[in-house]
């Protein structure tokens, strides 16, 4: 039995779970609200302030379905209570962030700036110190779309080994190379 898939989800109060007839999975609470399409072989039960997934056989795609569907689930859950939130740092001399509304404008050292929306459902923050590196956070209810924003926005300029340059995950380590020694 798979340790994940077969631990119960909690449901904090506040947060609705339901599931219809054709395994699609409603998750509602004070973030928002999020919906899954689970396959016809597991089957999800709500039972209090509980839920449960539940395979039919030892499978080996039954098997590894039991777990990603547990974990999409209880992920959904926590971003509709508790939400998600992700910090990206921009490593550079003359690397600037600054937002109006969902736009985001960011320098990196091309010779043109980069523009990028970022969609509703993640709210964006950015935050320009004296002596600081640029900061942009994002907040969602959603863990796959602000993964994939923050990984968007990473993929702009992202931290090269030599001298670190570039927009990286707060508290992200970046592992340095030694550049090339003067011949003698």
């Amino acid at each position: 039995m798979s340790r994940i898939g077969k631990a119960p989800i909690p449901v904090p109060a506040g947060v609705e779970v339901k599931v219809n007839d054709a395994n699609l999975v409603t998750v509602k609470g004070p973030k928002g609200e999020l919906m899954q399409q689970v396959d016809p072989d597991i089957t999800i039960e709500v039972a209090g302030a509980e839920v449960l997934v539940k395979r039919p056989t030892d499978q080996k795609r039954h098997r590894s379905m039991h777990g990603l569907y547990r974990s999409l689930v209880a992920n959904m859950v926590e971003g509709v209570s508790q939400g998600y939130k992700k910090e990206l740092e921009l490593v550079g001399v003359g690397y600037r962030a600054e937002n109006s509304g969902q736009l985001l404008t960011m320098t990196l050292g091309f010779s043109h700036p980069v523009m990028f929306y970022i969609p509703d459902e993640v709210k964006l923050e950015t935050e320009m110190k004296k002596g600081q590196n640029p900061l942009v956070r994002l907040e969602s209810f959603d863990k796959q779309l602000i993964g994939q924003v923050a990984a968007k926005i990473r993929s702009f300029r992202k931290p090269e080994p030599y001298k670190g340059k570039g927009i990286r995950f707060k508290g992200e380590e970046i592992r340095r190379k030694a550049g090339k020694t003067a011949a003698k």
